[in-house]
């Protein structure tokens, strides 16, 4: 896979991850795709970041219906009851493992590769963003900052947003007007919820679909250039 970037494909404790190692790292970035996404995906994201980041894109556990991986584990709607739940809408139930498991995989990694990492940032685009917010809430204290691409906060986090647990933490957040995946209104209350968890956040808004504009895209690197 050609990322325009000079990554490495490993499997380091039973995951598959690509890495951009760096002689002088002063941050760790977790790179987090989207549904039907996998290692490869985020780099488009990651290219003219600054050298000192080390970087990780893991790849999600669990294989997506038509191709790829999904940070949770997919449940078919049942035709006979509709219960089940939505491709499209992962639920903080769904994500906490796979957040637990993501922050065991950093503290791993970091101590093999002899980083100094205990507070890190991260990067999602889509699912994957939903994925940064859960992080953020339940371990605000491991996350520097956040880079969040057109996703949205889970709902059964917003009764944690009085608490202010994301005080003061730097996000970037980025979505598209005419995005049909997620609607422009649910990334909308998203920020609300951030911004009343006391997150400090720019806010890029385009007329573009599920994806980030090249406008956003710049003030994405601006972003984690600081």
């Amino acid at each position: 896979m050609q990322t325009l970037i000079e990554t490495e494909l490993i499997y380091f404790h039973d995951w598959t991850l690509r890495v951009r190692s760096t002689e002088r790292p002063e941050r760790l970035l977790l790179l987090l795709h989207g549904y039907t996404g996998d290692e490869n995906s985020m780099w488009v994201f990651a290219r003219g970041l600054p050298s000192r980041y080390w970087m990780i894109a893991p790849r999600a556990p669990h294989i997506a219906e038509g191709g790829g991986y999904t940070w949770r584990p997919l449940q078919r709607l049942d035709p006979s009851t509709g219960s089940g739940q939505d491709f499209g809408k992962p639920t903080l139930d769904q994500l906490r493992a796979p957040a637990e498991d993501l922050l065991s995989l950093v503290d791993a990694y970091r101590a093999s590769a002899g980083i100094d990492a205990s507070v890190f940032d991260v990067m999602g685009f889509s699912q994957g963003a939903v994925m940064s917010s859960v992080l953020s809430f339940l371990y605000p204290q491991r996350i520097r900052k956040v880079g969040f691409l057109a996703g949205f906060v889970p709902s059964e986090l917003e009764a944690l947003a009085p608490r202010h647990p994301l005080e003061g933490k730097p996000f970037f957040v980025a979505h598209g007007v005419k995005d049909e995946t997620i609607p422009i209104d649910r990334a909308r209350r998203s920020v609300a919820t951030l911004e009343e968890a006391g997150a400090q956040v720019t806010y890029c808004e385009d007329e573009v679909g599920h994806k980030v504009s090249a406008g956003c895209l710049s003030g994405l690197k601006a972003f984690f250039a600081d």
